[in-house]
């Protein structure tokens, strides 16, 4: 069984839910602490917030396995994305409270590390790989869209309250211009939510590394306050009234890049 879930789409748009997941393999789940098992800092019900792409032809990837795992939107070499700011690891071993997520002695080596990237975090990104190829080739442009979210307050990873909606681009450089503008119509056409670009999450590894506008491939992250569709507290109950709200404007956004995409298709 392939350690991620594929639905192939009919349109030059795949999203990537990269921590959405909650299942942890047995022989991991054993090593680990009580905190590790409540998965708090999963992207709770991400993947049903985007339960419409499949309807807009929109192909869709997500793992099989939590970021407790590994984080599929870090670097291999575990660099920093954010150099001198507070962050989390490859293969992280403390929740985003500090909490631990290992008993004493059984955090994962080196040897553990690689064979967890080898396992569940190279097969990911080889079918990232292969799939935008294959969009481009098809359509003449890839679009990529990385779907996040988490707790609107974290003061380990930011100061104060999150914004609500969070665009991250690479400071610009995972996307054309005129996506991006396409992207900023939308969220300034509405006054529900508060939104910045390229604020506190500029985009992950996966955003960093496959957009590539000048290549065809145009990638770029959302991350959402958890608050405004979901209790942030245990057990991280989904609120669907709330979330309709920002479904619509997700359809919305995800509708103009589409939009776009095709049109530099046609």
């Amino acid at each position: 069984m392939e350690p991620f879930e594929f639905t192939s789409g009919s349109v030059p748009l795949l999203l990537s839910i990269p921590h959405c997941a909650t299942q942890l393999p047995p022989e991991i789940a054993a090593t680990m602490t009580p905190a590790a098992l409540e998965l708090t800092d999963t992207d709770w019900h991400v993947d049903t917030l985007y339960d419409f792409a499949g309807d807009m032809g929109i192909g869709v990837i997500r793992p099989r396995y939590s970021r407790y795992v590994i984080d599929l939107n870090r670097p291999p070499d575990d660099s920093e994305l954010y150099p001198g700011a507070n962050g989390t690891g490859l293969c992280p071993t403390t929740t985003f409270a500090n909490e631990a997520l290992y008993r004493q002695g059984h955090e994962p080596d080196d040897a553990e590390i690689a064979r967890r990237l080898d396992s569940w975090w190279r097969p990911y990104h080889s079918k990232l790989q292969s799939e935008l190829q294959r969009l481009r080739e098809r359509h003449g442009v890839a679009l990529l869209f990385e779907a996040h979210s988490i707790a609107s307050v974290v003061p380990r990873l930011f100061e104060g309250q999150l914004p609500d909606l969070n665009v991250g681009t690479a400071d610009g450089a995972s996307c054309a211009p005129a996506l991006m503008q396409q992207v900023q119509t939308v969220l300034d056409g509405q006054s529900k939510y508060s939104h910045v670009t390229n604020g506190r999450f500029k985009g992950g590894y996966i955003t960093r590394a496959y957009g590539q506008p000048e290549k065809g491939v145009h990638a770029l992250q959302l991350e959402l306050a958890q608050c405004n569709y979901m209790d942030e507290k245990p057990p991280f109950t989904y609120l669907p009234e709330e979330a309709e709200h920002l479904r619509h404007l997700l359809r919305q956004l995800l509708r103009r890049i589409l939009d776009w995409g095709e049109a530099q298709a046609a």
